[in-house]
């Protein structure tokens, strides 16, 4: 214990930036895996199998870690509004952000998902601002405008594989980026109905709720719209031998690597790790499955990092100001700063 005790904080939030930002080329790469052990012409690893299985795994892991939140006092104490704030939150969190994302890994690039996804963080501080009346600095609303702007670039100026909007012939978006956009939506909205409803209630109950109720909306949904059938593949041994790694690898190890650093650090050292989600996810997609980004996405992505980099001079500006927010506060970041972390 002494040497996990001894490592830095910071080093702690960095391990889980690259933990959580590497799951959405671990999804791609689990998927084209599957591909070896196909029957009669199924992939068994495909997105939707990995995205109920990977939820089942990560509930009994989740159960696991915070078995003694769930509990009856903890239970009787959520008044109905709490409950309606937990289920709405679930459904959209926990059900159609993942699926969105992960029926955009299936249709478009990693890169396109992960540059795509920082619309979130500006729609969130817009619904902070306009809904919560938050006071936040110019220099972090600019740093918004910025980041906006690259998901923007990155979206008109590539030409998608799947047309699906069309602006006068002369903006496409694809298929894959508008589900990518859609679920950062869902993701944004969440994070404003979490801070309004949901800051009493324990971080356990929470994610345990919404893993629990995100998975079986997914399966009602998917059952509707494609029938039993699709998931036929469900109970084979090979699915839930990588979905109990990746499980343990993006749940359990991100998680627990990334409540270890809150403990020992400041508002400031997460703010800033959190800041190197999208450059440590198009690293990933490229050590794992050698995706190069193209020219939209370089293009793109510097003018997000550029709103970034405003958005922390803002950060450490408020901070300064301001005191250290409790711990309580400081866990629900894990949430509302990263977004979607694989399942």
């Amino acid at each position: 214990m002494g040497l996990f005790t001894s490592i830095p904080g910071r080093v702690y939030l960095f391990i889980a930036i690259i933990i959580f930002a590497a799951s959405n080329a671990v999804t791609r790469q689990l998927t084209q895996l599957g591909s070896n052990y196909l029957i009669d012409g199924r992939n068994p690893i495909s997105f939707c199998n990995v995205l109920f299985v990977g939820n089942i795994c990560a509930l009994v892991a989740l159960v696991i870690i915070y078995s003694r939140t769930w509990n009856p006092s903890s239970l009787t104490r959520l008044s109905l509004i709490d409950w309606l704030c937990l289920i709405t939150v679930a459904i959209l969190s926990g059900a159609l952000a993942p699926a969105l994302i992960f029926f955009a890994l299936d249709i478009t690039t990693v890169n396109n998902v992960v540059l795509i996804g920082r619309i979130e963080p500006p729609l969130a501080l817009a619904l902070s601002i306009f809904i919560l009346k938050q006071k936040v600095s110019w220099l972090v609303i600019l740093g918004a405008i910025v980041s906006f702007i690259g998901v923007v670039l990155t979206i008109v100026l590539q030409a998608p594989e799947n047309p699906m909007i069309s602006m006068s012939g002369l903006i496409q978006i694809g298929r894959g980026e508008v589900m990518a956009i859609i679920g950062a939506i869902s993701l944004a909205i969440s994070t404003i109905l979490s801070k309004v409803g949901l800051e009493k209630i324990p971080l356990g109950v929470y994610t345990i709720f919404r893993t629990a109720v995100g998975t079986v909306v997914f399966f009602i949904v998917v059952i509707q719209l494609y029938g039993a059938s699709h998931f036929t593949d469900v109970f084979v041994p090979i699915l839930w031998q990588w979905m109990i790694v990746y499980s343990l690898f993006i749940v359990v190890a991100g998680q627990l690597a990334w409540f270890q650093g809150l403990k020992t650090t400041k508002t400031e050292d997460v703010s800033l790790a959190s800041s190197f989600s999208p450059l440590a996810g198009i690293v990933a997609a490229y050590l794992i499955l050698g995706e190069v980004p193209n020219t939209a996405q370089y293009i793109g992505g510097i003018v997000i990092i550029l709103g970034i980099i405003l958005n922390q001079i803002g950060v450490a500006s408020e901070v300064s100001q301001s005191d250290k927010p409790s711990q309580r506060e400081l866990e629900k970041q894990i949430d509302n700063e990263i977004g979607f972390k694989g399942i």
